[in-house]
């Protein structure tokens, strides 16, 4: 018998919509080189691990080349796996021990999931060399965190309308880079899209961990805390943003589209 793997697409409540993201719940420890390797086979932006512990469960995110220090789709792809499927009740919050400390989920009353994740302050920062060129774009804002450049330009035209030089961009010393500026629909208050050609993934559809970034960075600029943002990538996904303190609170949708059984034989236990 092999251990189940489920792909699930999050932000979303469509089928081939939002971010795909694997789940993967291990019964017992494996080594790293298994879980890339099982990443790699996926081939999605991230694929999660989960192994349970007596206050939670361990979570670790791998895309096909590297692991990563946060993930928020992939996150929200687990908790809704661990209620779909029974590891936990409905009622229970799912409690994730992870490198980037202990985050949480939980479904609120009208059907979202609800992820409890730290603040990631960016500060203003000149442009790394090659960077604009990369993206094409002429910046009204740069700033970075400790993960991601972040640049917000004058339309959501602009964003839709990039195309990254993905080699070029890979370059850049940095996770990723979020572009966002002001919606032009009423439906939302920003938008964003997000690229990460340096880890594996040219562009991630619906990035979580970016928000994290995002939500405090259009607080200072609105002025207010409740967000509503589309990342209007090919797949486009939905989400809820709300800042509070040093937490940011990340709410969408997700939905099981795929289950599978990997028939390796050789786990690789740790």
């Amino acid at each position: 018998m092999g251990l189940n793997v489920y792909q699930v697409d999050a932000f979303t409540d469509k089928p081939f919509f939002g971010n795909p993201a694997g789940v993967c719940v291990l019964s017992e420890s494996v080594s790293d080189d298994w879980m890339q390797n099982v990443a790699k086979e996926m081939n999605l932006s991230e694929t999660a691990f989960l192994k349970k512990q007596d206050d939670g469960y361990r979570l670790r995110w791998f895309t096909p080349t590297v692991e990563v220090d946060l993930c928020g789709h992939a996150t929200l792809a687990s908790a809704h796996i661990l209620w779909e499927q029974n590891y936990l009740s409905r009622n229970e919050a799912a409690i994730f021990h992870t490198r980037s400390g202990v985050l949480t989920a939980k479904q609120t009353d009208d059907g979202w999931i609800e992820l409890n994740f730290p603040v990631e302050q960016e500060s203003e920062a000149t442009s790394s060399k090659g960077l604009l060129e990369s993206l094409g774009v002429q910046p009204k804002y740069i700033g970075k965190n400790r993960f991601d450049y972040i640049i917000e330009v004058s339309s959501e035209k602009e964003v839709s309308d990039l195309k990254p030089d993905f080699t070029a961009l890979g370059m850049i010393s940095c996770r990723g880079v979020i572009v966002t500026s002001l919606s032009e629909s009423k439906d939302y208050d920003f938008v964003s899209r997000f690229f990460a050609p340096g880890v594996g993934v040219n562009e991630d559809p619906v990035t979580g961990s970016a928000h994290c970034c995002l939500g405090p960075y259009w607080k200072k600029r609105l002025g207010k805390d409740n967000f509503k943002a589309h990342q209007v990538s090919e797949r486009g996904g939905i989400l809820k943003v709300n800042v509070n303190n040093d937490r940011v609170q990340i709410a969408g949708k997700a939905i099981t589209v795929m289950k599978a059984e990997l028939l390796c034989s050789d786990v690789q236990r740790t």
